[in-house]
């Protein structure tokens, strides 16, 4: 009963009280693809989105593919980190990371 609810609440929370940000490599890449889905909260702003998923897809002290809130999507053993050049897709509106923050793409 409880395994049972607990299922429920999670997807409460990712159903609800989350969205998603498709983070996608581009910078070093011949063709840009998506590496990771990135759970974040609803409440953020698209610019904070941005930057939680940033921060969510890059290697600290472990793998970043092992953070709760990702959900890695590529094919291989691993995946570098995400850097300037790159793009997330917040929505219907994709952003580019720049030297410092993010800026919508036209």
């Amino acid at each position: 009963r409880y395994i049972m609810n607990d299922a429920l609440m999670q997807n409460y929370d990712k159903m609800v009280l989350k969205d998603q940000v498709a983070v996608i490599h581009a910078a070093y890449e011949d063709v840009p693809h998506t590496v990771a889905m990135v759970s974040v909260d609803k409440n953020l702003t698209d610019l904070d989105k941005c930057e939680m998923a940033f921060m969510l897809t890059n290697s600290i002290t472990d793998a970043w593919w092992n953070n709760e809130q990702v959900t890695a999507m590529f094919p291989k053993d691993g995946c570098r980190s995400t850097s300037v050049g790159d793009q997330m897709l917040v929505g219907n509106t994709k952003y580019v990371c720049s030297d410092f923050g993010f800026k919508e793409m036209e």
